[in-house]
């Protein structure tokens, strides 16, 4: 019997013939915390005893929720970390360095065929290098950074074929979003989602990593893709070694297998307060804007800001409505710089913070006021979200949100294309 992507890096990693269902204990390639789960995962290391961390250069730390730090408080889990690194020589980055879900990526230490855990839920992000990476507990974190390995029940895999191509004015973050409408946040509950056909090997890595990002939205322990000459491109402009890619067998067993024509498909938004609540951006048009916000894990790389500047240069955003802008990395602000896009946010009134989670998880940069309303490409828009639970949290593509800041309200991008 064939095998789907996960069985076959679960069968790698674990030396044993594995199939859904199956308990196995695996070898991790990379181990991943952020300072809003690495001081627990810290503190579960020293009350397992702990010593030393089972290989340096596998383990990384990033500071990217609360960066800078806004308060003493986070100031002391920062110190924390840091003090781990000075002692265990872990891989590291610090305030600025931006956000772990592309950092990770940028390493050069994840690729295809790789095992990865983060204590971070959207570690599914690099499934879009044909990695199976997904999100633990702080303890179970602890567990792997100690032995190398950890416990995982192979998933079963539902497979998403996505004919055609995207209409012009319609993203990677259109199709996420109709896709988790469609399937709902659980329809993938500890399923492996495999994303492939003709839409995704037209995406480019930076939309491969927004469908991937958003998997655990539909309930799914991981999201993945088979790699392609794209995946490769990838990995060596980041100087990662060599890895060896893993495919699905034509005769690979799925839970389910869907398939859509994306050749139609719509700008779509994801109205408050779940991610599944999607809605054509036609249907919620008009709707007044007070925030919009421009980064986070899911669109803050490079081609998100190109596709928001090209709507915004030469425009002002609404007197009514604010825009922050949060690249996802250092390296990604430096190159925004030279294009010219950090300008051109300047200029259309946009407010541009470190690179990191931004305003994302609601603890600092940007925190929206009560009954305000937010248009946001980040993943998710759950009551309190940002930090506030009396605000309205809308979900959609770096466009809809760019065209959405200059009319100050929900706004279709199409006409800017």
């Amino acid at each position: 019997m064939g095998k789907t992507i996960i069985e076959k890096i679960l069968s790698q990693k674990s030396g044993v013939d594995a199939y859904a269902g199956q308990i196995v204990v695996a070898d991790v390639d990379y181990v991943m915390g952020q300072d809003g789960t690495a001081p627990l995962a810290i503190k579960s290391f020293k009350e397992m005893g702990g010593k030393k961390v089972f290989d340096p250069e596998k383990v990384v730390f990033v500071i990217d929720h609360s960066a800078p730090s806004p308060n003493e408080g986070v100031s002391r889990l920062h110190k924390l970390m840091r003090e781990f690194r000075d002692e265990h020589g872990i891989d590291f980055h610090d305030i600025g360095d931006g956000v772990c879900h592309q950092v990770v990526p940028e390493s050069g230490k994840v690729g295809p065929g790789s095992l990865v855990v983060g204590a971070d839920s959207h570690t599914c992000t690099y499934g879009a290098l044909n990695a199976f990476a997904t999100g633990v507990g702080s303890t179970d974190l602890a567990a792997a950074i100690i032995s190398g390995k950890l416990w995982f029940k192979v998933p079963e895999s539902i497979k998403f074929v996505l004919k055609g191509k995207l209409p012009k004015g319609v993203f990677a973050k259109d199709l996420i979003l109709y896709l988790i409408g469609d399937v709902t946040a659980d329809g993938a509950t500890y399923m492996a989602a495999e994303y492939t056909g003709e839409a995704i090997s037209d995406l480019s890595m930076d939309g491969r990593f927004t469908i991937a990002n958003m998997a655990i939205e539909m309930g799914a322990k991981a999201g993945l893709m088979e790699a392609d000459e794209k995946t490769f491109a990838f990995v060596k402009e980041h100087g990662g070694r060599d890895f060896t890619p893993v495919f699905a067998d034509p005769d690979a067993v799925y839970a389910k297998i869907l398939e859509y024509d994306v050749s139609e498909l719509e700008p779509m938004v994801a109205k408050p307060h779940t991610v599944d609540n999607t809605a054509k951006v036609t249907e919620v048009a008009g709707t007044p804007i007070h925030q919009a916000v421009l980064g986070t894990c899911t669109n803050g790389r490079l081609e998100d800001l190109r596709i928001a500047a090209k709507i915004l240069e030469g425009r002002k955003i609404h007197p009514r409505t604010r825009l922050i802008v949060a690249p996802a990395s250092r390296k990604i602000f430096l190159r925004a710089m030279e294009e010219g896009l950090i300008k051109i946010f300047v200029e259309a009134g946009a407010a541009v913070v470190t690179p990191g989670c931004g305003p994302c998880v609601g603890t600092h940069n940007g925190i929206p006021s009560d009954g305000e309303n937010v248009i946001s490409t980040a993943n998710r828009n759950f009551k309190g979200r940002m930090g506030n639970s009396n605000a309205f949290i809308y979900l959609a593509s770096p466009a809809t949100v760019a065209a959405s800041a200059i009319a100050g309200e929900i706004a279709d991008p199409r006409p800017y294309f």
